[in-house]
């Protein structure tokens, strides 16, 4: 089945709606904790909508199928923005929503994959993320599964040796059926990642490593949507990576503002005004 068509037999909901509610339901689950990574799960909603509702081929019931796409969270702090997505495919009931981070939740604030369905791999030992897909993929090529893996992961990771040596080793071994995703938002936990450790140029950098490269605004959702197509289709025997330019806190414009938002503050009394703010915009 084709991308279009995968999509359309899941659902006539608009990617824009999906987006939305994925960023709704991020801001939700920090709501109940009164923190999290909220602004990278603002950033980088349009990429996942488009990613689980065009792009992923996958069983909302069965999320072990043999025959899913893998989608790997590197970026283990982002777990709050896969557990919206996750909530929005179906693969986990949206009731748990106001368990996330609690005990026994199986929605911790970072990651694990033993605990919730459709979680790949436990990320968040940052770097790791590109190696462990590299080994999947060739995985699923020696059985002839053609799957695809999808690796997300950091813009702060492209200054890990580890990055590195696992992009050099997914060119050597021509794993065309692995696309990494790269959240280019500017931001570490120490300022911007270009002054932290600047990898640029990127598309030529990855380029020369042996990939086809793309690079896109990560909050237009129809560039997104056709960088995923592009690279589902190079017919190169060669790994795709896709940069995505994001904005951190997209769509709740007094977050977007704040000088820090790599864990941006949120006051107490600011959620319903962010949750507020982010129901005016809903797409039609």
């Amino acid at each position: 089945m084709t991308m279009a068509g995968r999509a359309v037999a899941r659902s006539n909901v608009s990617l824009e709606l999906r987006a939305w509610s994925i960023r709704r339901k991020a801001l939700l689950m920090g709501q109940v904790q009164g923190q999290g990574y909220i602004g990278q799960a603002l950033g980088i909603a349009d990429v996942l909508a488009a990613a689980y509702f065009h792009a992923l081929d996958y069983r909302p019931e069965d999320p072990e199928w043999e025959g899913r796409d893998r989608f790997l969270l590197s970026i283990g702090h982002y777990a709050i923005a896969l557990y919206a997505v996750l909530m929005e495919a179906g693969i986990l009931p949206e009731d748990e929503l106001e368990t996330y981070g609690m005990d026994d939740s199986r929605m911790p604030m970072s990651g694990m994959a033993s605990y919730t369905p459709g979680m790949e791999i436990t990320g968040g030992s940052l770097g790791h993320g590109l190696g462990i897909a590299v080994g999947m993929a060739m995985g699923l090529k020696r059985k002839a599964n053609p799957a695809f893996v999808y690796n997300l992961m950091s813009d702060g990771e492209l200054g890990e040796g580890s990055t590195w040596e696992a992009a050099m080793s997914g060119a050597h071994h021509k794993l065309d059926n692995l696309i990494c995703l790269v959240d280019f938002n500017d931001q570490q936990a120490d300022g911007k990642s270009t002054e932290m450790l600047c990898a640029e140029p990127l598309t030529e950098k990855w380029e020369a490593f042996g990939w086809h490269a793309q690079r896109v605004n990560g909050n237009d959702l129809a560039a997104v949507v056709d960088v995923f197509d592009k690279a589902r289709a190079v017919k190169e025997a060669k790994p795709r990576v896709i940069i995505f330019d994001t904005t951190m806190c997209k769509g709740v414009p007094f977050l977007e503002s704040r000088e820090i938002t790599h864990f941006v503050r949120v006051e107490a009394d600011e959620w319903d005004k962010a949750l507020a703010v982010l129901e005016e915009g809903r797409p039609a």
